[in-house]
């Protein structure tokens, strides 16, 4: 009696064969997964660096108030002899002139780089405490500039942005034989504060008092 069979004689090394390619497709799968894993893991480390290095940017260009705070402080404090320069503060009455200021297409950045870090004596650096140094790691150099063209007083050729000149008053005041009003002299003097972080972030901000 013949018994037929519903599998072919070679059915053993199919079965091989559909074992082995499922263990190729799962090696595969499992490859892509794990550099998937990687990739994830990468990008969210790189995440986290960049909101770092943000953190520190924004926390040193709040930390340049300090600077500017310091700036003004002094300024009042010398209202009386901010016609002659002081250098160990960062103060120059010359601010006006042309080498107190990137020149055309220079950066502050490379300004500052090219010129004030080749003359300590140009810019006022703050010392540790007052710029909260050991807490936060910030550096505060401060460098003020009086806009006049020269170091002199200003109602002697300074040559001064920003001062008001004597009005006359006009109508009843004219009738009542002209009184001259005179408002204070306002002169403008330009703050610029570097501050150098942590993770070699850098920030440079400006800012324009009158007094």
């Amino acid at each position: 009696m013949l018994i037929h069979s519903r599998y072919p004689a070679n059915s053993t090394h199919y079965a091989h064969t559909q074992r082995g390619v499922t263990l190729l497709m799962a090696l595969i799968l499992l490859v892509a997964m794990t550099i998937a894993g990687i990739v994830l893991l990468r990008s969210v480390d790189l995440t986290n660096i960049i909101a770092g290095n943000l953190a520190f940017k924004q926390a040193a260009t709040h930390a340049a108030d300090i600077g500017v705070e310091r700036a003004f402080a002094y300024l009042q404090a010398n209202s009386a002899n901010l016609h002659n320069s002081d250098p160990a503060k960062g103060y120059f009455a010359d601010g006006s002139a042309s080498n107190r200021s990137p020149a055309s297409g220079q950066s502050w950045h490379d300004y500052w780089e090219a010129n004030i870090n080749n003359n300590p004596r140009w810019a006022w650096t703050l010392d540790d405490s007052d710029s909260d140094r050991e807490r936060t790691g910030n550096r505060i150099s401060v460098v003020i500039h009086r806009m006049c063209l020269y170091a002199y007083k200003v109602n002697e050729g300074a040559n001064c942005a920003g001062s008001t000149v004597a009005s006359t008053a006009t109508g009843t005041g004219e009738e009542g034989g002209e009184i001259p009003l005179k408002a204070p002299s306002s002169v403008y003097y330009r703050i610029t504060v570097r501050v150098d972080g942590p993770r070699n972030t850098r920030s440079y901000v400006q800012a324009m008092v009158t007094l």
